[in-house]
């Protein structure tokens, strides 16, 4: 009986591989051993940092609303503190784009919390 090998499936998960390492320098764009590394490390780093730019996003948020709420004599903590007992439901994401793009109404905001 002859060896069977699935030729068809080991060449379209090499040829996914290195399509993937498309754009790379060297050896990691069409060597399959390297790329595979490079490609599995690569997904790793994406994976993080899709993490890490939810965090890096909200720490600009926040830093936003606190220069605008400063300009206004009160502290990013305690302007958050008094939202909240007001129940004023914004977020930080459009709380900071009130602050930059709509400051009349961001001042609106603070005069209506103090």
């Amino acid at each position: 009986m002859p060896r069977s090998v699935n030729a068809v499936a080991s060449r379209a998960r090499r040829k996914r591989i290195l399509k993937q390492a498309k754009g790379y320098y060297g050896k990691r764009k069409n060597v399959y051993t390297v790329a595979k590394n490079i490609v599995e490390k690569g997904m790793t780093y994406s994976y993080v940092g899709r993490k890490l730019k939810k965090r890096e996003y909200r720490a600009l948020w926040i830093a936003r609303i606190n220069a605008a709420v400063r300009e206004e004599g009160l502290t990013y903590s305690v302007f958050i503190h008094k939202l909240n007992e007001k129940g004023i439901g914004l977020d930080r994401k459009v709380l900071a784009d009130l602050a930059m793009n709509n400051p009349a109404s961001f001042k609106a905001l603070v005069a209506s919390v103090k």
